[in-house]
């Protein structure tokens, strides 16, 4: 099994050095734990996991004692099982602990991070990891989040690939546990992960949940991933209540299997749409739960749009996250049915791009571009993103991006 380097890495030291805690949330198995493992090596930092029932009553019942016990430099493992800590975490800084002294892992992350965010402000840094980048696999770890120049476009030296070759990419997802060798057998992979997270994180925020019915239910959604959202459809396919399968969906997000892309409106755009669209965090996953047994069936397959959608939405989601930077995405959609897939709110300016399951796609596509000129924020370059093999452009104002580049 090889350890796969992880952009956060340098981020997170130099993030230690300024904050007594830190605490690094994301979905079940994205690696939080085996990158903060392989940072500690040849430290005397201790590693205590809450997954150990002892531990974690310890931690409920007696916070204080269990922090006199296990003494900083510290990493507590799944602290969403014990928030009774934060306190008394907070009451150690306040004392005076160095900074660094506090690594906290945990998948639970809205709730983890209303919870440090109450007990622990302006004493911790709260860092969200998802799965493994196409960036951290095939190419640069230490690239930085995707911007539409052409210097840096230019500068993103990653793995060229073929159309089925991206399919792979998008097939076999970005779990480390899979994707370092660890778990060869994708599909025991992807069915051992959907049991784990329902029995433990489904579980706990819904002790009564029946669970075949919701894995029936994470499955509906998959089949409706890049998609705008209908609560209805999803339900009816499942048999529940429409106010159930909204209950759900929340936990899907809070434990960052999927996440939303909001449209993108303001007062002089009217005719916009309000139904948020739904992606997953990891197409790999995505690809298991819709039962596309190879690459090759997934590229020719009903869903293969959509997927590669996703797999666009959350890889450039992911060179922001990784680079522990913020940045505001959306789609756009008006109510005459123009559509972006995806618009990058940053500096003050809108990026619109387009992604589309062709080698050359027509060049009038960026003419949809334009309705943002109606909006009170200046539009910045725009791209399509598609399956070519190399950098091409437009005009100096948009660019047509291999999605192997990003």
């Amino acid at each position: 099994m090889a350890y796969i380097k992880r952009t956060l890495e340098k981020i997170i030291q130099e993030i230690s050095k300024d904050y007594g805690c830190l605490l690094l949330t994301g979905p079940r198995q994205v690696g939080k734990t085996t990158m903060l493992e392989h940072l500690m090596e040849g430290t005397d930092r201790l590693k205590i996991t809450l997954d150990d029932v002892e531990n974690r009553r310890l931690a409920k019942r007696e916070p204080e004692l269990f922090l006199e016990m296990h003494p900083a430099p510290i990493l507590i493992d799944e602290v969403q099982y014990a928030p009774e800590l934060f306190p008394y975490i907070k009451i150690k800084i306040d004392n005076g602990a160095n900074p660094g002294s506090y690594w906290l892992t945990g998948s639970q992350s809205f709730q983890l991070m209303e919870l440090a965010q109450e007990s622990l402000a302006g004493r911790t840094a709260i860092i969200h990891m998802s799965a493994l980048s196409q960036s951290e696999i095939y190419g640069n770890a230490e690239s930085s989040p995707l911007s539409l120049t052409l210097e840096h476009l230019k500068e993103r030296k990653l793995q060229k690939c073929t159309p089925s070759e991206m399919y792979v990419r998008i097939w076999n997802g970005g779990m480390p546990g899979h994707r370092s060798g660890k778990y060869k057998d994708r599909d025991v992979f992807y069915s051992s992960y959907i049991q784990s997270y329902i029995n433990r994180d489904v579980a706990d925020i819904i002790p009564s949940v029946d669970k075949l019915v919701f894995e029936d239910f994470i499955r509906a959604s998959a089949c409706r991933t890049a998609q705008m959202l209908n609560v209805h459809d999803i339900a009816t396919d499942v048999g529940v209540s429409d106010d159930t399968a909204k209950r759900w969906l929340q936990v899907l997000e809070k434990s960052g299997v999927i996440f939303y892309l909001r449209p993108y409106s303001n007062n002089l755009l009217k005719r916009t749409v309000k139904t948020p669209k739904m992606y997953f965090f990891d197409t790999g996953l995505v690809a298991y739960l819709t039962k596309y047994s190879s690459p090759e069936i997934l590229m020719n397959g009903a869903i293969n749009g959509a997927i590669l959608e996703n797999y666009v939405v959350a890889e450039i989601r992911k060179t922001w996250l990784n680079n522990a930077k913020d940045c505001v995405f959306h789609y756009y959609r008006d109510k005459d049915a123009k559509e972006i897939d995806l618009v990058i709110e940053s500096d003050g300016e809108l990026h619109p791009l387009e992604i589309k399951k062709s080698l050359n796609p027509g060049t009038e596509i960026v003419s949809a571009f334009k309705v943002l000129d109606k909006g009170a924020v200046k539009r910045g370059a725009g791209a399509i993103l598609c399956l070519r093999e190399t950098l091409s452009a437009i005009d100096r104002n948009n660019f047509i991006v291999p999605i192997w580049m990003i």
